[in-house]
């Protein structure tokens, strides 16, 4: 019974979608923060010993790659690319805000993250 429940394409389908939903809901909501608290978050940026100008920059950044990177992971024939977004987006603001100084709760979360978008990244198309 296992393993016909698993070979259903609809059951795989809404599953295979099911989980990257869930696993984009966190860049999702992660985007109006960023763009209604633009000014502040470019702040909070520069308070890591980044320029301003660049905070700026590396900000638009980060809201475009959570939009196309959720986009693509979502709905894209081929999520490798979202996958790709959304870990241009992911490691390096786990390095810059999360592992100095050490945040445990959200290394370990972005770490899991990261292996599921690899996993995700590293997927054969169907």
């Amino acid at each position: 019974m296992k393993n016909s429940f698993l070979k259903n394409k609809s059951i795989k389908y809404f599953l295979d979608f099911f989980s990257r939903v869930s696993i984009s809901a966190i860049f999702i909501s992660a985007i109006p923060v960023k763009i209604n608290d633009f000014e502040r978050t470019v702040e909070y940026i520069s308070s890591k010993g980044i320029p301003e100008p660049i905070s700026s920059i590396l900000l638009v950044g980060a809201i475009i790659s959570l939009i196309l990177g959720s986009g693509f992971f979502i709905f894209g024939k081929n999520q490798k690319i979202g996958s790709v977004f959304l870990l241009l987006f992911l490691i390096p603001t786990t390095l810059i805000f999360h592992v100095f100084p050490f945040h445990q709760r959200a290394v370990f979360m972005n770490l899991g993250l990261i292996g599921g978008l690899i996993i995700a990244a590293l997927r054969e198309p169907k």
